[in-house]
């Protein structure tokens, strides 16, 4: 019998306008094949058993929007398995038709709070991590609510392997003065920029989103932060 799983305060929107039929169908086709399950609270969850063909390594997007960053990742790295962790159903249901018209094989999706998922991962089974353009929210007395914090990265100091990376971007330079904060009152993860470019030009790898691209017309600067796990 599975002990009750008690579900932390969640801030932000889960559904947004209605799905399409092709995206709703989807959601109930595909997704209960590639989703990672709520887990009970003493279950431990090796990453590398989601996926059918074995994996060099587990990379996880925490907070995916519509996917097109964790699809490119993908696509990029075939060797590599996925976990896109998102809570809003709508950008759930674009990934999906990426995944579906792509047949990416190594993509599994945690359709809730990454809070109720980190728990539960075995320690030093995360390769790399990436938190991309999080709600920051702006307003101070909502602050608290922002995702990269202490409470996250000590998870992530559990499930993050000695030398991995964990990548941050943002346009809003308040919240980004604030991650550095929380990370330079840190020993377990550091950031060593070489110059500017570091952190004013997007990593090769990586692919502009369409929330990058707004952020872009408008004239605001985005921020790029790559932390290592020591």
């Amino acid at each position: 019998m599975k002990s009750e799983i008690q579900k932390p305060q969640f801030y932000g929107r889960r559904k947004g306008y209605k799905l399409r039929r092709g995206r709703q169908n989807l959601i109930d086709t595909l997704l209960p094949e590639i989703s990672i399950p709520l887990l009970s609270r003493e279950t431990i969850l090796d990453p590398t058993t989601l996926f059918e063909q074995p994996v060099k390594s587990v990379w996880m997007e925490v907070g995916f929007g519509a996917g097109e960053h964790l699809l490119h990742q993908a696509k990029m790295h075939p060797d590599i398995g996925f976990l896109g962790i998102e809570p809003y159903i709508n950008g759930v249901g674009a990934l999906l038709s990426s995944i579906n018209h792509e047949e990416l094989p190594n993509i599994r999706i945690f359709n809730d709070d990454v809070r109720l998922l980190l728990n539960h991962l075995t320690e030093n089974s995360l390769g790399r991590v990436f938190l991309l353009f999080s709600d920051p929210w702006p307003k101070k007395r909502h602050q608290r609510r922002r995702l990269l914090s202490h409470e996250l990265l000590d998870h992530l100091n559990l499930q993050m392997q000695t030398g991995s990376e964990l990548r941050f971007a943002s346009d809003d330079l308040n919240y980004v003065r604030n991650v550095l904060r929380v990370i330079f009152n840190r020993t377990d993860f550091v950031w060593a920029p070489e110059g500017p470019d570091d952190w004013r030009r997007r990593p090769q790898d990586s692919v502009e989103t369409r929330y990058a691209a707004k952020a872009r017309q408008a004239g605001r600067p985005i921020i790029y932060l790559n932390f290592e796990k020591v």
